[in-house]
């Protein structure tokens, strides 16, 4: 099978369709650091460019089109212009080349499709109803979705012959010690698949937890995930639990409040490309009697009397290596571009923070390549 970006980002989706085999044939990127980093791990992969300059009938046919279309406009954090923002319209951009690319060559067979779970709410929930419709028009010319009260989290849409599902991945369930819930969508242009690639249980490596509830605690392999991500896995016998500082709380005032509790227990808050969040390490090393005292000790930052009780903590950011674990990408990921220079922790923080979480995407093509369907 093959593969095809569009706002291709630093190859989530090809890093995770190579894994299972899938060729990645080309992608549309514009952000310079984010296409020196893929050209430098998929040098073979053709770049396209601006998707507004693309013709999907003049470019290579491919089985399996993903996009993660811009998102600032539907999300929480921006501006909440919905579809009709300048950045999050270039989804009919990216459903104009798939329609294109099917009226000439009947390709591709799929699409998977990523944005913010704030698509449900956009425009009072048209704006989702835009998004299905124009996938489910790609299979079938003028047909029209109704709208309901309530987006849900999870859904369908069965055609005659083609079949489109979404459902909500939080991808601290899949692999990752990071709180990032992201809509996927799956579209199959041939069939009905597309609920039993989402939903039907499989058994299968990736096949992490199903169907975790908002709200449940991180499981333990998330907990030893987090601290292994942030450099401290090994030393478990002398920490207490590790926690992550919401990045948009740190230097404000104390009444100022923070998007949420500010604070999570071994789990990372959602990466993007404003905030760097921060670790905060508790360590306790248990008591030392008063003519133990060292320069170690004194570093502290409770020390008692007599007998001591030594509890350090230190509060960092998280760097550019431990956001690539966040996001499940191999370490040093983003570290290089094509041409073998570094790229600068700006650039860095901010190409992960827009990236698909690998395991969700590694999930879904595996589903696609190996037809457990």
């Amino acid at each position: 099978m093959t593969l095809g970006s569009l706002f291709d980002g630093i190859g989530g989706f090809p890093l995770a369709a190579s894994r299972f085999g899938i060729k990645p044939i080309w992608a549309s990127e514009i952000e310079l650091p984010c296409i020196s980093i893929t050209k430098r791990h998929f040098p073979s992969m053709k770049h396209l460019g601006d998707i507004t300059k693309i013709s999907g009938a003049g470019i290579k046919p491919v089985d399996i089109i993903t996009f993660g279309s811009p998102c600032q406009d539907l999300s929480i954090a921006g501006k909440r212009e919905g579809l009709q923002g300048s950045r999050s319209n270039l989804f009919m951009e990216a459903a104009r080349v798939i329609k294109e690319m099917r009226g000439k060559y009947g390709k591709p067979d799929y699409i998977v499709w990523e944005n913010v779970p704030g698509a449900f709410r956009a425009n009072r929930g048209r704006d989702f109803q835009t998004v299905i419709e124009e996938i489910a028009r790609i299979a079938e010319t003028g047909i029209s979705i109704p709208r309901p009260k309530k987006w849900l989290a999870a859904g369908t849409v069965m055609g005659d012959c083609w079949s489109l599902a979404w459902r909500v991945l939080d991808a601290r369930y899949w692999g990752v010690p990071q709180c990032r819930k992201r809509i996927f969508l799956v579209a199959d242009f041939r069939g009905q698949s597309a609920p039993e690639i989402l939903f039907k249980p499989g058994g299968l490596p990736w096949d992490s937890a199903e169907g975790k509830e908002a709200g449940e605690e991180a499981p333990a392999s998330a907990e030893r995930g987090f601290r292994k991500a942030v450099g401290i896995d090994g030393y478990n016998q002398n920490l207490l639990p590790s926690y992550c500082i919401q990045g948009n709380t740190i230097g404000r005032s104390d009444n100022a409040g923070a998007a949420g509790k500010g604070v999570n227990k071994d789990v990372s808050f959602t990466l993007n490309t404003v905030d760097r969040h921060a670790v905060f390490k508790f360590q306790s090393f248990g008591q030392y009697k008063q003519s133990d005292k060292s320069k170690t000790l004194m570093a502290c930052d409770d020390i008692t009397t007599g007998d001591l009780v030594m509890d350090c903590f230190k509060v960092r950011r998280l760097t550019p290596l431990e956001c690539e674990r966040l996001m499940g990408f191999p370490d040093g990921w983003s570290e290089l571009g094509h041409d073998n220079k570094p790229l600068s922790d700006t650039a860095r923080y901010r190409a992960l923070g827009n990236s698909v979480a690998v395991p969700c995407a590694e999930f879904i093509m595996g589903r696609l390549e190996h037809g457990r369907l």
